[in-house]
């Protein structure tokens, strides 16, 4: 396969700019969520594995009990809109942390707070990115510009906790925060860039009180994709806890410090 056609999502300029900001704000939000673990485990507990649990549980749990709003948002809101807002809160939220932190007033419980607080905000900020592809490069591109995405994310998810852990030795974990809210002008600034009269109009689906139970009837109809759910979830339950436990093996069994032990994350 061709360079060009394997990149073809590139060629629009809207999905171009969005996708560098959007690798920029990633890499940073690995990096934060990697600090406020560290954190937690090292600074406001004597490595308590049970308390970076809890912080992770309160970041993710909102976006599946809140399911049925953020959907809704999604598909009725201005995207574009959408983003722009759940963006900034995340990036103020950012700061909130990174402030305390730096101050040396932070307690393990601000730390519970600002989690749920972005728990909640990125419910509605992560169905609004994976459908605004949609509007950035139509349907006949959207499996490679979800596949470009995917890849993105996952550049992101090895470069960020490695450079965490080297700042977080270096800095702190509270200058680590400050970073990250940084990040967010190159998202921010990528949705102001966008070329307005090029993104592509979609068809907003009309409410229907009974959305989310025809949509949980239409899975149950289908096997192929009632297995595909039974194995995202098994592996959600049981395989995304690497988070915990070997943060809690590099310092408990390795005694390692933050820039081997972020990395490891």
């Amino acid at each position: 396969m061709s360079d060009t056609r394997l990149f073809r999502s590139l060629r629009f300029y809207n999905y171009r700019v969005w996708a560098i900001g959007a690798l920029v704000s990633n890499i940073g939000t690995w990096m934060q969520r990697i600090a406020q673990d560290w954190l937690v485990l090292t600074v406001l507990t004597d490595h308590d594995a049970s308390a970076v649990g809890i912080t992770i549980a309160l970041q993710f749990g909102p976006q599946l009990l809140l399911l049925p709003l953020t959907g809704y948002a999604a598909d009725h809101f201005d995207r574009r809109r959408l983003i722009l807002l759940t963006q900034a809160l995340l990036g103020l939220m950012a700061v909130g942390l990174g402030l305390v932190t730096l101050t040396g007033v932070v307690t393990l419980w601000q730390v519970y707070a600002f989690a749920l607080g972005l728990g909640c905000v990125t419910a509605f900020d992560a169905p609004a990115r994976q459908t605004f592809v949609n509007d950035l490069v139509g349907e006949k591109h959207l499996s490679n510009a979800v596949a470009l995405n995917s890849t993105s994310f996952n550049a992101a998810r090895m470069i960020g906790p490695a450079v965490a852990g080297l700042l977080i030795a270096a800095v702190g974990s509270g200058w680590v925060f400050m970073i990250n809210a940084a990040s967010f002008a190159a998202v921010l600034g990528s949705l102001c860039l966008l070329r307005r009269d090029e993104l592509l109009p979609v068809t907003r689906p009309r409410h229907n009180a009974g959305g989310l139970t025809e949509g949980f009837r239409y899975v149950w109809q289908r096997p192929e994709l009632k297995a595909i759910l039974l194995m995202l979830f098994m592996i959600g339950t049981f395989g995304f806890n690497f988070a915990v436990y070997i943060s809690t093996m590099s310092v408990r069994v390795f005694h390692g410090e933050a820039r081997r032990g972020s990395t490891a994350c």
